[in-house]
Parts: structure tokens; C-alpha cells; sequence
């Protein structure tokens, strides 16, 4: 089964400094039939002015990975941490027992960036923060497990909880497959470009809310670089 959620009728906020569409409840915007899917719980997809961001502020109890779009942001946490991710890298924040961040866009154009929370399988632990490199090329044609919570997934970034974050990038007519157990829940999105999901199209910026599929078939209807989570 997949469901579609065009981008149009996405929920959001236009806040100047930030525009944001929510894919599930998120903010100021609820739907409580849209309080996500699975272990997903949220995905935000941002936008962010130059000189601008989003100030320190607290989380506990969350997996909350950002996939970098286009731009960079710039991350500063309440354990030291320091580092700016780039379109193609990707970081991770496990917010555990509490963590105090901030994340700015500090470059002269727009930032645009995915933001994906997952629910932990546990509560509670050491918070930590981390960022990787995955240069696109390196997922031409593929899928890369960017983030992950299975130790067979050793090149990706380590997150606590069952789940994983791919990418790929695709050039027109390229097909990916990915198998799953069919009680997982699956979540795609296509950062640019169109895809084909098990017959299924799936436009920039859509997205695909998948149950009960054993495997996608996922072809690129023209050039497209696309964000794969698998959660419990």
C-alpha cells in the first residue's frame, strides 16, 4: 500500500526567516490524522533564509537526523560540539537524556534541509551528535544507508532506533530496488526530480507513506535524488 501526500497539500508555516512544510504534525500544525508513520514521527522540510536559523533550544527522547539539501547549516550543542554539514552530508543528533542546540544557516543563500525525527527504541542515554560526508556520486544509481540502528549498517552514521535513512541519486530511466519487511513502515521522498514508486508517481518534495511491501522498484522519471526511511 502507498499512500501519497502531494506537497501542495502539505501543512506548514511561513515564519519570513523560515518557510516550512510538515509532512506530519508538527509545530502550530496539527492533524491528528497525520501523527506519523511508525517510529517516524516527524519530517520537516525547511527552508532557511541566509544569516538566519534556529536559535538554542532543547530536545529529549529522539533520533533527529538532517539531510542537507542544498546550502549548509551550522550545528552548536550544549556537549561542545561544533560543525557545519553541507549539501550531500548529513547529520545526527541523538537527543537521549536532553541536549541543548542551535542550528544556522550561516551562508549567503537559501538553506534547504529535510529534518527527520525518529522515535528511539529507548528512552533516556548519553546525548551525542555526529556528521558525515556522502558525496552523491557515491550513491549514483544505488541506495546508501545514511543513518542506521543496525550494526550491519557500519559506514553509516549510528542512530538508537530500529531504522534507517537512505539516499540515492538517479539519472532518468535508472531503477533502485529495496527490500523490506512488509510491517515496516517506509517513507520516501524525492528532494528533486520524479520517481516512480512501485508504479506509484512520486513528485519533488512528495510524500510516499509505504506499508505492506515487500519491495520497491523505484525509477527515475527524470534526474532525481530521493530520501529513503525505513522504521519499525
Amino acid at each position: 500500500m502507498i499512500e501519497l501526500k502531494p506537497f501542495a497539500a502539505l501543512g506548514g508555516a511561513d515564519h519570513g526567516w523560515l518557510k516550512a512544510k510538515h509532512h506530519f504534525s508538527f509545530a502550530s500544525y496539527y492533524d491528528p490524522s497525520k501523527m506519523g508513520h511508525g517510529a517516524l514521527r516527524v519530517w520537516n522540510d525547511d527552508e532557511i533564509a541566509p544569516n538566519t536559523g534556529f536559535p538554542a533550544h532543547p530536545h529529549r527522547d529522539m533520533e533527529i537526523i538532517t539531510y542537507v539539501r542544498e546550502g549548509a547549516i551550522t550545528h552548536q550543542d550544549s556537549l561542545g560540539n561544533k560543525g557545519r554539514t553541507e549539501a550531500g552530508d548529513v547529520q545526527v543528533m541523538s537527543a537521549g537524556s536532553g541536549i541543548r542546540h542551535s542550528e544556522y544557516n550561516l551562508e549567503p543563500t537559501t538553506t534547504r534541509i529535510f529534518q527527520i525525527w525518529i522515535e528511539p527504541a529507548t528512552e533516556g542515554g548519553q546525548p551525542t551528535w555526529g556528521a558525515k560526508p556522502f558525496p552523491k556520486s557515491d550513491r549514483s544509481g544505488r541506495l546508501v544507508t545514511l543513518a542506521s540502528g543496525f550494526a550491519d549498517d557500519a559506514d553509516a552514521l549510528p542512530i538508537r532506533a530500529k531504522a534507517r535513512v537512505l539516499g540515492t541519486t538517479l539519472k532518468a530511466g535508472e531503477t533502485a530496488e529495496y527490500s523490506a519487511d512488509k510491517t515496516r513502515h517506509l517513507y520516501l521522498v524525492p528532494a528533486a526530480g520524479a520517481v516512480e514508486v512501485n508504479g506509484i508517481r512520486v513528485n519533488a518534495r512528495d510524500g510516499a507513506a509505504i506499508r505492506d511491501e515487500a519491495k520497491l522498484t523505484i525509477t527515475a522519471l527524470e534526474d532525481s535524488e530521493l530520501v529513503l526511511v525505513d522504521a519499525a
